[in-house]
């Protein structure tokens, strides 16, 4: 993997195989050995890059790694990547091919993809063994799924199957980070049924999995033996709370670490008079005299727009207010109190210094959104660099 701790591009992320490997470990010691940890890579590893990240999950440990589309899975294959690879979202009709030639294991919820499966594994071939498949099933979140109601039909076809194993039984919390939440006991309560559905047509599916990274530190009870952590691995969590009271557990958290540094460097400073407009619409006046440092990074970039007048960034172990409205390109900030700032230095848009700290979870306070956005509407014209 490559390793670097310099970049010649104005605007980078740097990304810890350190903290993605800690935090790997971290979420399995949590959940325990006889509970497999996949470890989510969908949307381009949150950001971070996927075929990076499952090189550094993999040399962490992880057997499985889940996606979102067969595409990605395709990306983990052509980088070496040996893992199980689980692709949460399926496969659509063109694609089952793929899916038998990459050895990918999909999830179904349909007899329509089992049969598509089933003609591609003998146009294709898949060494004598049946293909893998993890049935989705719908307890709640109104998404994707077989409902429970078309569930016992289903079973009792997938056991007639010759070329398609069932390996696993899934579903999908909506509210897992919520800790007693109505809908989440429900689901449980449903999963439960499934699971004696399943049992009832003559299936033993070895893997089962309700948990995301939420689930994970809020609801025990639903791990089973197969849990599928995404945004802990790369070091956040949405604050586990409660519906009764609406405030957040702090005892309800692991100790894993960001993983991604995204940083830029100054482009210019100036110093402008009071009452001047900055930037487009003349979004933010000087109150009084002002250094403003120009930053080549905008929304172009995934600075997201609703950072305007509200965010900040650290320089030179300080932080500077975002003033103006953040453009396609650049971004200005008030860098008055900030001794000495000049062209070249470095600013953390997200990461932490000499005791400042600014995380896509603040990020995603002041653009009122979550931190999957933030992390995952980073840019691809910004570079990711692999640090130890």
């Amino acid at each position: 993997m490559k390793t670097e701790v310099q970049s010649t591009a104005p605007i980078w992320a740097e990304i810890s195989v350190g903290a993605l490997q800690h935090n790997f470990r971290t979420v399995q010691e949590h959940v325990g050995a006889e509970t497999t940890v996949c470890a989510v890579v969908k949307a381009d590893a949150y950001g971070h890059g996927s075929v990076g990240c499952a090189q550094a999950f993999e040399a962490a440990g992880a057997a499985w790694l889940g996606v979102t589309s067969v595409e990605e899975g395709m990306r983990l294959r052509e980088g070496d990547i040996a893992a199980r690879i689980l692709v949460l979202r399926g496969f659509t009709p063109g694609e089952e091919e793929d899916v038998v030639r990459f050895d990918l294991t999909p999830a179904v919820w349909e007899w329509a993809q089992v049969e598509l499966l089933e003609a591609a594994t003998r146009r294709v071939g898949h060494n004598g063994q049946p293909v893998p498949v993890h049935l989705k099933v719908d307890t709640g979140m109104g998404r994707l799924g077989v409902s429970m109601a078309d569930l016992p039909a289903l079973a009792g076809k997938l056991r007639s199957t010759q070329h398609v194993l069932l390996e696993g039984v899934f579903s999908h919390f909506s509210s897992a980070e919520v800790i007693d939440s109505p809908s989440t006991a429900t689901q449980m309560r449903r999963f439960e049924e499934v699971l004696g559905v399943i049992s009832a047509a003559g299936l033993a599916p070895i893997h089962q999995h309700l948990a995301n990274s939420a689930a994970v530190i809020t609801q025990r009870g639903s791990w089973k033996n197969f849990v599928r952590a995404g945004l802990a691995l790369y070091g956040h969590f949405l604050p586990a709370v409660s519906a009764v009271t609406g405030r957040p557990d702090p005892a309800l958290a692991l100790p894993v670490r960001p993983a991604l540094t995204w940083k830029t460097r100054v482009l210019s400073v100036r110093q402008m008079p009071a009452r001047q407009p900055l930037g487009y619409s003349g979004a933010y006046v000087t109150p009084a005299s002002a250094r403003i440092a120009a930053l080549p990074v905008g929304y172009a970039d995934g600075l997201n727009r609703r950072l305007s007048n509200c965010g900040r960034v650290i320089v030179r172990g300080a932080y500077a207010p975002i003033v103006g409205n953040v453009s396609m390109d650049i971004t200005l900030v008030d860098v008055t109190s900030i001794p000495g700032v000049e062209p070249g230095d470095e600013a953390l848009l997200i990461g932490a210094g000499n005791g400042c700290s600014v995380t896509a979870v603040d990020h995603a306070s002041w653009a009122s959104t979550v931190p999957y956005e933030i992390l995952c509407g980073i840019s691809k014209r910004v570079p990711r660099i692999y640090v130890d």
